[in-house]
């Protein structure tokens, strides 16, 4: 008797080891794998610009940091007495315009140079809706007044249209993966709509890209880890044992054993480095 429905996941011919440098790019779920890729002791740059959920927005930044072009007028605003990035999280904001630019430039910068020795991107696609402010599209409101913004949802082409310039300029390997994260605010149908428009971008891309490769998370947790006791008390964000499930099934899927071997020793001298700080914390 099976009481799950498994996700057949091949070891992949892209492998990661701690010799490969990895940008990752996208939403939250992006910020998990990147976490543990940090604690695990590999050379990786997770979301230096912010947490990114839509295809546009990540290609705008990425472009950004391609170029290393900083900063300009139209890529500010002011709100309540707080300067603001259109292209950043609101991490960055800050009540001195030229703080804010200052330290958004410093993001880029970082971004562009390591993009110069990593040979893999890792982008996690969050959701197909996008806001636009006078035409353009933002990465993140700001807590502004929702009248200045018109939201819509991107069509598979659009994405295409969008990404492939940037792959076209990308000479190393490309790991999408869409967030299992469900957007419920559009409604269950609304969310499927969204996810579907962005599998079915990833799959256009790597017909027509060979470095382009997919990691299945989302599939993992809606199929294989249904249940309810792998989501967070929201029943949308996947509970710290779905992550650690799918993380696992990450590793499987793109590292080789010894880069597995290596990755357990270094975290437990995580764990360990972390316990003892806690400790001279309480002893302080």
């Amino acid at each position: 008797m099976k009481l799950v429905t498994p996700v057949e996941i091949t070891h992949a011919k892209l492998q990661i080891g701690y010799d490969t440098p990895v940008l990752l790019l996208g939403s939250c779920f992006t910020d998990e794998i990147g976490k543990r890729l940090q604690e695990a002791g590999f050379d990786v740059l997770c979301n230096p610009l912010g947490t990114l959920y839509n295809p546009l927005s990540i290609t705008s930044c990425l472009e950004r940091a391609m170029s290393g072009r900083g900063m300009q007028e139209e890529d500010m605003v002011q709100h309540e007495g707080v300067w603001h990035s259109w292209l950043h999280h609101s991490r960055f904001s800050h009540p001195d315009r030229e703080t804010c630019m200052a330290h958004c430039n410093e993001a880029i910068a970082q971004t562009h140079e390591f993009l110069q020795r990593s040979p893999l991107l890792m982008v996690t696609f969050g959701t197909a809706w996008v806001f636009y402010r006078q035409g353009r599209v933002v990465a993140n409101c700001h807590k502004l007044p929702s009248q200045q913004f018109v939201r819509r949802r991107l069509s598979v082409q659009g994405i295409m249209e969008a990404w492939q310039p940037v792959l076209d300029r990308w000479s190393g390997n490309s790991l999408f993966t869409v967030s299992p994260i469900r957007h419920m605010a559009d409604g269950a149908h609304g969310n499927q709509l969204s996810k579907a428009t962005l599998l079915l971008a990833v799959e256009s891309l790597m017909q027509d890209n060979p470095q382009v490769c997919y990691f299945d998370s989302y599939e993992l947790l809606l199929d294989e880890l249904r249940d309810y006791r792998f989501y967070a008390r929201d029943m949308c964000h996947p509970s710290e044992l779905a992550v650690d499930i799918i993380w696992e099934r990450f590793q499987q899927t793109y590292m080789t054993e010894d880069t597995r071997r290596r990755l357990l020793e270094e975290e437990k001298a995580y764990r360990r480095s972390q316990h003892r700080a806690i400790i001279n914390k309480i002893i302080d």
